[in-house]
């Protein structure tokens, strides 16, 4: 298994992605609503430049930190590691999700200077209702069952196209546009732009979130029974650094490992 790297650069690369990620997030909505009066043509640029983004962001810095970007992620991945024994400590939770909640604010923050936006407004844009709530139950749920359900399969290689385009798709099956994300609902509540959430929505959401996070891992092991240890199997990606396969090993081992 290849070494991993220290903690505080994997949660400096968590805090750089999700800050990524929320610019990608919370500028193209904004460029979108700039460049289209038409509702739908919004939403199918902010979902796109979503999918491209996070798809970039999951392939480049996941052989770091795993590219969770996520706190519901990173906590799941500690629940379930804690039996196969290779997921994060409680270290590693306690670094990661300040990390991506500062990173998203960040983000959110980085996008509104891109477009002369003001640095800090509170969305007034309300999601308080029953229907987006359920909604981010299923958008989490499946997100977590899709992670863990690929590393249990040993296809955690797959996450950058299959994440992606899950998130593309959630976009427009759910009614809250899938942000199945805390850091990313915090994050997104500091804009008053197309992608923001008002304060006073952001509890319920993460609420939501967690109770998502719990289902999926169900989802997880009603479909692919107990966790077992095997190497390379790691979420979202195997990080640290790379080293040259072994010949040795089976064609599949190998290309999870790299």
């Amino acid at each position: 298994m290849s070494a991993e790297a220290p903690l505080m650069r994997r949660a400096a690369v968590e805090a750089l992605g999700t800050a990524a990620l929320v610019t990608v997030v919370v500028g193209s909505g904004i460029q979108a609503t700039e460049l289209s009066h038409d509702v739908g043509v919004q939403l199918l640029a902010n979902s796109l430049a979503t999918v491209f983004g996070l798809g970039v962001l999951i392939a480049f810095l996941g052989p770091v930190s795993g590219a969770h970007f996520n706190p519901v992620v990173t906590l799941a991945a500690c629940a379930t590691g804690r039996r196969s024994g290779d997921g994060p400590t409680l270290r590693d939770v306690a670094a990661y999700i300040p990390a991506q909640i500062a990173g998203a604010i960040s983000g959110a923050v980085l996008a509104d200077a891109m477009f002369a936006k003001p640095l800090v407004h509170f969305s007034t844009h309300d999601r308080f209702a029953g229907h987006l709530w359920l909604a981010e139950v299923v958008a989490t749920a499946g997100l977590v069952w899709l992670i863990f359900g690929l590393a249990r399969a040993g296809r955690a290689h797959l996450a950058p196209v299959a994440v992606a385009s899950y998130i593309g798709a959630a976009y427009w099956f759910t009614s809250s546009t899938s942000f199945a994300n805390p850091a990313v609902t915090i994050g997104r509540a500091f804009t008053d732009t197309f992608a923001g959430i008002a304060p006073a929505s952001v509890a319920p959401f993460l609420a939501a979130q967690l109770a998502g996070a719990v289902i999926g891992l169900a989802l997880v092991a009603a479909c692919f029974g107990r966790p077992a240890r095997r190497s390379g199997d790691e979420v979202v990606l195997p990080h640290g650094e790379q080293q040259p396969a072994d010949p040795t090993r089976p064609a599949e081992e190998s290309a999870l490992a790299s």
